[in-house]
């Protein structure tokens, strides 16, 4: 059986380490499609172009190689602020979009997490799960990421280019934000990430068993 799990969620969710914990206990290739947004915004930013210019963005989506991605090249918040601005335009995402669905269709499968694989990249992807927490616990976790990487940073801060990413990535008028019709709720707001991954697999052997 080819498994697809498609994991959608907001920034900070939780949602990219139980995509990669999922990924390893089923033995799938795991592709976190917010880094491809990043890697243009980053090739952008380190050539001086503008971040508003959809034909440039668009090209340089078009070359984006998935497999040569680098996270913590990626991870500075400049660049996810950048990623940000770009992934609003409909020519940039139909570029990355037929990427992400060419890894999606790897013999046996694969673990995509995003914001819209669920809605837009992989539809009928067997398994869909929405992962969420709240604004304030999403910061927290994302503070804590930074300081434990030797940088500094202000948590209000972060909070509120929370919650402007939130209301950008669910009001954008292509692939917004949102939970699939089908898809599984996940609030990991109280839980481990040891509990949502024990939540996560019970779904997920329910659908293979089924398939």
């Amino acid at each position: 059986m080819r498994l697809v799990i498609a994991i959608d969620g907001p920034a900070a969710s939780g949602k990219g380490t139980l995509s990669q914990k999922i990924a390893a206990h089923y033995g799938l290739k795991h592709l976190d499609t917010g880094l491809s947004y990043r890697a243009v915004a980053k090739a952008l930013l380190d050539k001086g172009l503008t971040l508003d210019d959809e034909d440039i963005a668009a090209q340089v989506a078009k070359a984006v190689d998935l497999g040569a991605m680098k996270r913590e090249e990626l991870a500075v918040h400049a660049i996810g602020e950048a990623a940000s601005k770009i992934a609003v335009m409909p020519r940039v995402r139909q570029a990355l979009v037929e990427k992400q669905r060419e890894f999606a269709s790897l013999a046996g499968g694969a673990v995509l997490d995003g914001r819209d694989i669920g809605t837009v990249v992989c539809p009928d992807a067997p398994v869909k799960l929405y992962v969420s927490a709240s604004p304030e616990v999403r910061a927290k976790r994302r503070y804590h990421e930074i300081l434990a990487r030797g940088n500094e940073a202000d948590e209000a801060q972060i909070l509120a280019d929370i919650k402007v990413r939130d209301e950008r990535d669910m009001g954008r008028s292509d692939s917004p934000l949102k939970p699939a019709k089908d898809a599984h709720l996940l609030d990991t707001s109280k839980m481990t990430i040891e509990a949502a991954f024990e939540a996560a697999k019970n779904i997920i052997d329910v659908v293979a068993i089924k398939n």
